[in-house]
């Protein structure tokens, strides 16, 4: 990987902190000395403590990496904007003794006071001098006066990460020109506010979760960094850097600020932190729209045009083209409302008390349909088939049951006591199809042949009506093949432990064949349909998929497409060993 010149101009030290020496106002103690914080900040820096701030702590590889990449003159100003116990500071003192620098002074922020205490100590064993401001970053009006700024930013969930910290996030964001959504984490907007403290022409190198190549929330950040930086680097792993946490990382190098658009991205890829000191293979890549998921940027161009060039010419078209995909029931409890028939039996419920259901979970939905028998299969062998939702007047043993409902406490559950009566499950029709959101292999569209509802654990695929008959029929099974599961990789995103999981607005975007080209080959899927059932029950994935790519005979380079699957889902399935 080349880097720039090294430059070796000074770089004024911005107001907001201190210049070596200079004790700065709201920090912990003084500069450069082993600070001890106040009685009532000494709480114990648990783990527990650390994932709610969203602080995992970074790999000694990873630091000095980055380190070394952004850091190029000894007069470099550095600023690590999520301090923690300094790992960064460390990294980067070093770098810059390395570059001629004596007692080089470096500006971090921490919002936990104990850390702050323990970085400026270790920085000042590493022969530097930590200038750090222990405040919640997003208070900081941003000054660009940094050559460079690295760090692991918290990564906290949009679930945890609300109220007056979400507000002063977005519109830290919102202050760069970047809008984000409600469902955005935290690291969103703190890689954003942190750009703005560079100066022209400065560096910024992140450990960052790879949500940044394929969430929605992440557009806005994707635009801004290829809009704002001349060049755009990432690094992506083979195998979990973190494993205590839920997420894949990915390392943004970024360079250049303000002296954008970049035109491409190069990609790296590394097999895990220890083999960053060897040479990585990397490939250029130049997205039509920032804004749109990165992970194409992983395959290469030759699949990329493939899936682009039948959806051109009107073989494959997304599936929101064949219908609406919906969330399915939030039950509150599914303990309580999700019922096995030898549990109705037990509790004397009538047929008026309970309606249908398609298991919590999706195992059940590997094959092509969900059908009356397999239902009544599935609950001979325990499962709950059958959703309590009583309707009208309460029956005796239904009234039973809400009572020792109420008596368990399942009706302060937060989706029972928004709702009145709290009994009474908020429903979604039976979806034509049933379409599986976490995959170990690939999403599966399922007929529900069954008319089961489905809860949240799977999505409804409702099929317009020119479209209901041919989709409900043939789409599970024309679904099964290489463009399909390649796309799925693409537009779904991929969790820590190897899951693929695909929401509704990513499914509306999945390619699948289209109407036309499924009516075309009907009678071919038709041949097929019970050797792909069978090779689908021994749990033989991709010969199903290779007999449903021969019916469908695609006139594609099916091998460059089944290459680059074969690439994104290794790299799942490698991380989901490495999580047990």
């Amino acid at each position: 990987m080349c880097c720039c010149r090294p430059t070796t101009e000074h770089v004024p030290v911005p107001r907001r902190f201190a210049r070596p020496g200079d004790a700065v106002p709201g920090l912990v103690g003084t500069v450069g000395h082993n600070d001890l914080v106040k009685n009532d900040d000494r709480a114990p820096d648990t783990a527990a403590a650390r994932k709610a701030r969203g602080a995992f702590f970074t790999p000694p590889q990873i630091t000095r990496y980055l380190a070394d990449w952004a850091i190029r003159s000894s007069a470099d100003a550095v600023l690590e904007p999520s301090a923690g116990d300094a790992a960064f500071l460390v990294a980067a003192t070093e770098r810059l003794r390395e570059l001629g620098a004596e007692a080089p002074a470096l500006d971090g922020v921490e919002i936990h006071p104990a850390s702050a205490a323990t970085a400026r100590r270790r920085v000042a064993q590493a022969g530097g001098k930590a200038r750090i401001r222990t405040a919640d970053f997003f208070d900081i009006t941003p000054e660009p006066g940094y050559t460079a700024v690295l760090g692991n930013p918290p990564y906290i969930r949009y679930q945890e990460f609300r109220g007056k910290q979400r507000a002063q996030s977005r519109r830290a964001a919102l202050h760069a020109g970047v809008t984000l959504s409600a469902l955005a984490s935290s690291w969103a907007a703190f890689t954003v506010h942190a750009a703005l403290f560079l100066r022209p022409g400065g560096r910024m190198a992140l450990v960052l979760p790879a949500e940044l190549l394929s969430v929605n929330y992440a557009a806005a950040v994707r635009k801004f960094l290829f809009d704002r930086f001349a060049s755009v680097e990432l690094v992506m792993f083979d195998e979990q850097v973190f494993p205590g946490a839920e997420a894949d990382v990915v390392l943004l190098l970024a360079d250049g600020f303000g002296a954008g658009p970049s035109g491409h991205a190069v990609i790296h890829r590394a097999r895990n932190a220890e083999s960053l000191t060897s040479e990585l293979v990397q490939r250029h890549w130049s997205p039509v729209d920032p804004s749109d998921k990165w992970v194409s940027g992983l395959i290469g161009s030759r699949a990329v045009d493939e899936l682009q060039t039948l959806h051109d010419g009107g073989r494959f078209s997304t599936l929101e083209h064949w219908g609406d995909t919906t969330l399915g029931m939030v039950t509150g409890n599914n303990g309580f409302f999700a019922l096995s028939p030898a549990r109705v039996s037990e509790l004397g419920l009538r047929s008026a008390d309970l309606l249908t259901l398609s298991p919590p979970g999706s195992g059940h939905l590997r094959g092509l349909t969900l059908s009356p028998g397999q239902l009544a299969s599935l609950g001979a062998d325990g499962k709950s088939v059958h959703l309590f939702r009583p309707t009208g007047r309460l029956s005796a043993a239904a009234q039973r049951y809400v009572e020792a409902g109420h008596a368990a406490g399942v009706h302060l559950a937060y989706k029972c006591r928004v709702r009145t009566p709290w009994y009474l499950v908020p429903l979604v029709a039976p979806a034509d199809l049933l379409l599986t959101c976490m995959n170990a292999d690939t999403p599966r569209l399922v007929t529900n042949r069954a008319g089961a509802h489905h809860l949240n654990s799977v999505h409804g695929v409702y099929l317009r009506s020119e479209f209901a008959t041919l989709g409900r029929d043939l789409l599970p099974l024309a679904a099964l093949n290489s463009v399909t599961l390649l796309h799925a990789e693409m537009v779904g995103r991929a969790y820590g432990g190897g899951v693929l999981k695909i929401e509704p607005r990513e499914a509306d975007r999945w390619l699948v064949p289209s109407p036309e080209l499924i009516a075309e080959r009907a009678d071919e899927l038709r041949a097929v349909r019970r050797t792909v059932a069978a090779l689908l029950g021994k749990g033989r994935l991709l010969d199903a998929v290779d007999a449903v790519d021969d019916a469908l005979a695609l006139n594609a380079d099916l091998e460059s497409v089944q290459a680059a699957r074969h690439s994104l889902a290794s790299r799942r399935a490698v991380r989901s060993r490495r999580a047990r």
